[in-house]
């Protein structure tokens, strides 16, 4: 699955979903995961994600999606409604393990089911499971995906293109072998799945100087970038070689031919720093045994330039739309 491009967007959903509600403070807007509601004297974040690009561990994946982008807006997740449909009304093992999947990662961030839908649909090949997370601000001031300011140092966790290289290893286990990729290097490509969740890094970097945040999520890093570039009104300056790339996802990488730059990798977070607070934000990410590089800054411009040794190139196109997953599943179909 990819996303529809910021042409069609603009032309087909944005002009439909002007509000004049003052109690919105954010509401539809490209870039921005999350919409900001006035609830009382309290501010309600919340955010909906489908996903259908894995089939293994499917509804565990989709709760920790959907809570990465109410983290990643420095608002801890709270509830979550739930959307669960199947290929057939035979089905019901399936449904069931989704659900116990659900549940299982609810558990693991402390989030409530308050609701939901399930059902079957003979129109989809594959289960599809739709999140919404919901959570209160509780005094804590939101941070946005355009807030980067000019001086910001540009921080990175865990490493680029995980959720991708993990779907490949579990999904698509089969065309792997083919390409030479043996039980142990599958194996390691599968735990990657286990550091999905961002939750414990985006609440710390909010707490300790975060101007903008955004969980990689399809488009990979590159495009994520390019947004919070975008939506900030600046340029992100970045070398390549401090990017981190694990040996496993570099493997695989290889394999299949794609680049981890544009490939989907929830359970990374790339933040902007502000320089006063980046001591701090490495601190605390330390502190909490979470793997991070310091890739760049933000300077004045627009868009993003990548430095690889001598020469820097700069991507300023906004490409939602394009996804190296998206691509695979293109490429070697699978069935759910």
């Amino acid at each position: 699955m990819s996303k529809f491009s910021l042409d069609v967007l603009q032309k087909c959903v944005f002009p439909f979903v002007k509000n004049t509600d003052t109690e919105v403070i954010l509401g539809s807007a490209f870039g921005e995961d999350v919409a900001l509601t006035r609830i009382g004297g309290d501010i309600l974040a919340s955010h909906v994600d489908p996903i259908v690009g894995a089939i293994e561990y499917l509804g565990w994946l989709a709760v920790h999606v959907a809570c990465n982008d109410i983290a990643a807006s420095g608002i801890p997740p709270r509830w979550i409604l739930v959307l669960v449909l199947v290929p057939n009304q035979q089905d019901e093992e399936l449904l069931k393990q989704i659900m116990k999947d659900i549940s299982r990662a609810t558990k693991e961030i402390n989030v409530s089911i308050i609701g939901g839908h399930t059902g079957y649909s003979s129109g989809i090949s594959r289960p599809l499971v739709a999140v919404t997370a919901l959570g209160t601000a509780s005094g804590r001031n939101p941070v946005k995906t355009g807030g980067a300011s000019v001086g910001d140092f540009v921080l990175v966790t865990r490493g680029i293109a995980l959720e991708g290289t993990s779907i490949l290893a579990q999904d698509f286990a089969d065309i792997a072998r083919e390409k030479g990729i043996n039980e142990q290097e599958l194996a390691q490509g599968k735990e990657l799945m286990n550091a999905v969740s961002v939750v414990s890094e985006a609440m710390a970097l909010s707490e300790h100087g975060a101007t903008a945040m955004h969980d990689v999520t399809r488009g990979g890093l590159l495009e994520t970038l390019i947004e919070i570039a975008y939506l900030s009104k600046v340029c992100i300056e970045i070398d390549m070689a401090k990017i981190p790339v694990t040996q496993i996802v570099a493997r695989f990488a290889r394999a299949f031919q794609f680049d981890p730059l544009r490939m989907i990798s929830s359970g990374t977070i790339a933040a902007t720093v502000s320089p006063d607070h980046l001591k701090d934000a490495e601190n605390a990410l330390i502190d909490l045994g979470i793997p991070f590089a310091n890739i760049g800054r933000v300077t004045q411009g627009s868009g993003v330039g990548i430095r690889h040794e001598e020469e820097t190139i700069y991507y300023k196109d906004i490409l939602c739309e394009q996804d190296e997953l998206a691509r695979m599943w293109e490429l070697y179909p699978r069935k759910g």
